[in-house]
């Protein structure tokens, strides 16, 4: 393809998983690849590392503004470090910032999207940042939701869970790939086929075996019980959770639930997610 190819996600719906698959699949070590080298693999939107580079130095002293300006040189940069295409994990809405675009269309060749039930992203996401529930609801409810900027990334603005997953279906269709964590988990076979498919791949299917059982949560959390993993956040006791799906259903209360869906509740009837939900 040549360019970025984005890994796009509202954060805790799956984006880790599906780059530990590409990178056991594409490079099919004999073991599976390490969790902590997942970043070597696929950058970070955000890692100021590109931007330090763009801006030939320390970003200390440059406004918000000014940082955000020198998006497209950073991707340009990163779009030079390979020679073929190159993953970038993005959790940012799809749209703009202090005008300028997050996505820079001339260095982009396409997007994989994923896709996951709020409810239960709710829950993860409250053991990712230290909420409870109520707090993870609320963030994921606010349009102008966001994280801050830390030592070594920039701050990540989503919106919505809604919007933000209405803004990436904006996304030039021809050169979109959407993918539900739901599918990974209960059909991984058929769903990660069609992702190779989408990248010009054909494994073998012993090939592909091979990365689905690699990339697999329990590999995941295995490591990460074992070395650690250094994207999981200081709020959390451990990046790989549970992994499930309909989780919310014994975690949620109907009041929790009945908060998501006034919210999200049309976005969430075209991916499937409100079947089986009374409110």
């Amino acid at each position: 393809m040549g360019g970025i190819i984005w890994l796009a996600s509202y954060p805790k719906s799956g984006n880790t998983w599906v780059r530990s698959f590409l990178q056991n699949l594409i490079l099919n070590p004999a073991k599976s690849v390490h969790i902590n080298e997942l970043s070597q693999f696929a950058y970070g939107d955000g890692q100021k590392y590109w931007y330090e580079q763009a801006a030939g130095g320390k970003l200390d002293g440059l406004s918000p503004e000014e940082v955000m300006k020198l998006t497209p040189k950073a991707h340009h940069l990163m779009t030079r470090s390979r020679p073929q295409s190159v993953f970038v994990k993005t959790h940012n809405f799809l749209g703009k910032n202090w005008d300028v675009p997050f996505i820079t269309a001339e260095e982009t060749a396409g997007a994989i999207h994923i896709v996951r039930n709020p409810l239960d992203v709710s829950i993860s996401l409250a053991h990712h940042f230290g909420f409870s529930i109520d707090e993870a609801i609320d963030f994921m409810n606010n349009p102008d939701a966001q994280t801050p900027e830390d030592d070594y990334k920039l701050a990540q603005v989503y919106g919505t869970w809604s919007s933000h997953v209405a803004s990436w279906e904006k996304f030039n269709p021809q050169y979109l790939h959407r993918m539900r964590y739901e599918d990974m988990l209960f059909k991984p076979g058929a769903t990660f086929s069609k992702l190779a498919k989408f990248l010009g791949i054909n494994p073998p299917k012993n090939i592909l075996a091979k990365a689905i059982k690699n990339s697999s949560f329990k590999s995941l959390k295995e490591q990460e019980k074992k070395d650690g993993f250094i994207e999981r956040s200081d709020k959390a006791e451990s990046f790989f959770r549970s992994g499930k799906a309909g989780g919310w259903r014994q975690e949620l209360t109907e009041e929790q639930v009945k908060r998501v869906v006034d919210v999200h509740g049309e976005k969430m009837a075209e991916y499937g997610y409100l079947k089986g939900v009374k409110v």
